[in-house]
């Protein structure tokens, strides 16, 4: 048997059937871009489906010598070994490879079970044994999507950015998404609070620049940030911007998006699991519960707020979580206070999360400020506000 990958773009596949077996074999065959002429007596419910939204055609009937006209390959796939044979005689005098879904032993060409990830396609073949097929395949897939497939390429091509959420710190929480880009990448550029554990998997020679920013010292600032992704893209590289968090959840990920669209680079988004929700969680703290809250609101603790925003966030009857909020806590909570937050309301601030230095300190909006200076609270933390402190556990202060 010779593997041979078949562009079947715009080129007339002819499959012989209409239950789940051709079905199937027409799923595939439409995917990869083919014109998929269907010729059966009836449809199943997933041809039917196929046909009334245009991925292929159908005529009623058998198949017959005028239906191989123009076409390229043929699936025998009637689940009828007699009808099966006759199409697949059909094929052999019009010398039309032929493959037998059902029966790939005995066709003069085999379909393989096909992994796809973006330019990437794997196709395994292990004779007539269908499940083994598929079980190799699965895990070839896992192979690839948990970035242990030598990905990058060899021959530089147009070169793109990646901005990839590698979440509260934690390389298990980085998405198998994300693994995978970070797998292509020839260009790393890093956060402080990414998943940096993960750098050790990289080729050697993948560049890593590490942009890290800390509490009042923002060594490279973001319009430098910038020019680094889109430069390293134009040179014809593949660029991951690897985040903390979730690049849309207060990360800046918008305005390096637009940078990239500016200058006409290729940018794709890898989302990421926020901190906002994954750090409190670390600490056993839902941001939302019934009977607590049942909404959040995510907000910067770099941001000065207005009169009218404070009274909002003090009279919300749902949870705040604040980034990057340790500096600004004693403002924060002496701002609530005064726009007429219950002193009483629970507060935790969640240092390090998800490292094994992780610690949460509780008190009230009262205190807080007062308490986390005493127990030395640093940076990175998430502070939580509201009666979910206490949702899991007893009370605060």
């Amino acid at each position: 048997m010779q593997p041979v990958h078949l562009d079947l773009r715009g080129r007339r596949v002819l499959v012989a059937g209409g239950g789940p077996l051709a079905a199937a074999s027409a799923r595939e065959l439409a995917g990869a871009g083919a014109d998929v002429l269907v010729v059966a007596a009836a449809l199943c419910e997933e041809l039917r489906e196929q046909h009334a939204r245009g991925r292929v055609r159908w005529r009623a009937g058998t198949a017959a010598e005028a239906d191989l006209v123009g076409a390229w390959l043929v699936h025998a796939a009637t689940g009828d070994a007699r009808e099966d044979a006759a199409v697949a005689a059909l094929a052999e005098r019009h010398r039309l490879w032929c493959v037998h879904p059902g029966d790939p032993a005995t066709g003069s060409a085999a379909a393989p079970a096909v992994v796809r990830r973006d330019d990437v396609v794997l196709s395994v073949g292990a004779g007539a044994d269908t499940g083994r097929t598929r079980a190799l395949a699965a895990a070839l897939g896992h192979h690839v999507d948990s970035g242990g497939a030598p990905l990058r390429r060899h021959r530089r091509g147009r070169g793109r950015v990646v901005l990839v959420g590698g979440g509260p710190g934690e390389p298990e929480l980085l998405t198998l998404r994300g693994r995978r880009r970070l797998a292509e990448a020839d260009v790393v550029v890093v956060d402080r609070l990414a998943p940096t554990g993960v750098l050790a998997e990289l080729d050697p020679d993948v560049q890593v620049v590490d942009v890290g920013k800390a509490a009042g010292n923002h060594p490279v600032p973001q319009e430098e940030i910038n020019r680094v992704l889109v430069d390293a893209a134009l040179a014809g590289r593949t660029v991951v911007r690897l985040k903390g968090g979730d690049p849309y959840v207060l990360g800046r990920g918008g305005e390096e998006v637009l940078a990239c669209r500016e200058a006409g680079v290729e940018v794709e988004v890898v989302p990421g699991v926020t901190s906002a929700f994954a750090v409190p969680a670390a600490a056993g703290i839902p941001v939302t519960h019934r009977g607590a809250a049942r909404c959040v609101t995510v907000l910067s603790g770099h941001e000065d707020l207005d009169e009218d925003d404070l009274h909002a966030l003090a009279s919300l009857d749902g949870t705040l979580v604040v980034l990057m909020g340790v500096t600004a806590l004693e403002r924060l909570a002496a701002a609530l206070l005064a726009a007429g937050k219950d002193p009483a309301t629970p507060v935790a601030v969640v240092q390090d999360g998800w490292s094994p230095r992780q610690r949460t300190t509780t008190a009230t909006l009262a205190d807080v400020a007062d308490v986390a200076r005493a127990a030395g609270v640093r940076a990175p933390a998430v502070v939580v506000v509201g009666e979910v402190v206490e949702a899991l556990r007893g009370p605060v202060g």
